[in-house]
C-alpha cells in the first residue's frame, strides 16, 4: 500500500486541492495548528470526513514524519447515489444496484466489483467509514473492472437504503437468518442487493431497513459461503430473472 498514501499536513492540502481522490484520511487526535486549520477547512469545504486516530495507528502506516495525517489516495472517482438513481431513470433504466457493508478484505472486495461490472451493476455502494480501501490489490484483483464500474462512498447506509426505497428501489440483504430463498424474490425491477461483512454480515440498522432478507440454500455442513461467492451467485441469479423477462412486442 505504500504507493497508495501520502502524508504530511501540506502534502495533504494540496493533493486535496489538486482533485486528488480521498479514499480514507487519519488524523492525529488533539491535533492542532494553522495549517491544522486550514486542513479542517479544505475537508470540510470538500465534504470529506476524516477518522481522528492516536499516533500509534499513524505511526504503523509510516515511520517517518508524518505530521499527525496520513490520506489514501485512489485513482478510481467517487460518485453519489442521490446523483446516479435519478439519471439511470432518465435514461429508461431499471436500477440495479449493490450495496457492500463494510467489507474490510481488499481481495473479496476486487473480486465483487469484477462481477459487478460482468453482471452490469449501476453502482457498488460503500459506507465511508469500515470498508476496505479501494488500492493497487483492490484493482488488481478485480482486473481493472473498479475503473467502469461507479463507486458511491455514503456517510450512512441506512439513510441511503430509505432514499433508495423512496425512490422505488427494492432492498434485499443477503443474510443466512434469513427465511426467503434469492429465487423467491423479483430481481427484475428496480433493486439494490447487500452484502454484508465477513465476519459480522450486514449490519443491524441496515436489515431492518431493507425490504426483504435473503439467502442462498445451503445443503452441506458448512453454513456459510466466502462473501465474493455468495455475492456471484445472488447476482447471476438476478441476471438470470431479467433475461427472462419477455421482450415488449
Amino acid at each position: 500500500m505504500k504507493d497508495d498514501f501520502i502524508f504530511g499536513l501540506r502534502p495533504v492540502i494540496e493533493a486535496i486541492e489538486a482533485g486528488k481522490t480521498i479514499d480514507k484520511i487519519f488524523l492525529q487526535n488533539a491535533l492542532q495548528g494553522p495549517i491544522y486549520a486550514e486542513l479542517k477547512a479544505v475537508l470540510a469545504q470538500n465534504k470529506i470526513r476524516p477518522n481522528y486516530v492516536p499516533i500509534e495507528k499513524l505511526n504503523r502506516f509510516t515511520r517517518k514524519n508524518h505530521q499527525g495525517v496520513v490520506a489514501f489516495i485512489s485513482d478510481v472517482p467517487f460518485h453519489k447515489v442521490e446523483d446516479i438513481v435519478p439519471q439511470l431513470f432518465e435514461e429508461g433504466k431499471t436500477p440495479f444496484l449493490l450495496i457492500l457493508d463494510r467489507l474490510t478484505d481488499v481481495r473479496n472486495f476486487g473480486a465483487i466489483c469484477r462481477t459487478a461490472e460482468c453482471v452490469g451493476i449501476d453502482a457498488v455502494i460503500i459506507p465511508e467509514k469500515g470498508a476496505s480501501p479501494i488500492n493497487s490489490d483492490a484493482i488488481k484483483t478485480s482486473a481493472g473492472a473498479i475503473y467502469n464500474v461507479k463507486i458511491c462512498k455514503e456517510a450512512n447506509l441506512a439513510h441511503t437504503v430509505d432514499f433508495l426505497q423512496q425512490s422505488g428501489i427494492a432492498v434485499y440483504s443477503a443474510t443466512e437468518k434469513a427465511q426467503k430463498l434469492i429465487y423467491d424474490v423479483n430481481f427484475a425491477a428496480p433493486c439494490a442487493i447487500v452484502m454484508g461483512n465477513e465476519e459480522t454480515g450486514i449490519s443491524k440498522e441496515v436489515l431492518h431497513h431493507s425490504d426483504e432478507k435473503i439467502k442462498l440454500p445451503i445443503e452441506g455442513k458448512t453454513q456459510s459461503l466466502n462473501v465474493s461467492v455468495a455475492c456471484g451467485a445472488i447476482l447471476y441469479e438476478a441476471v438470470r430473472q431479467k433475461m427472462s423477462i419477455s421482450p415488449n412486442p
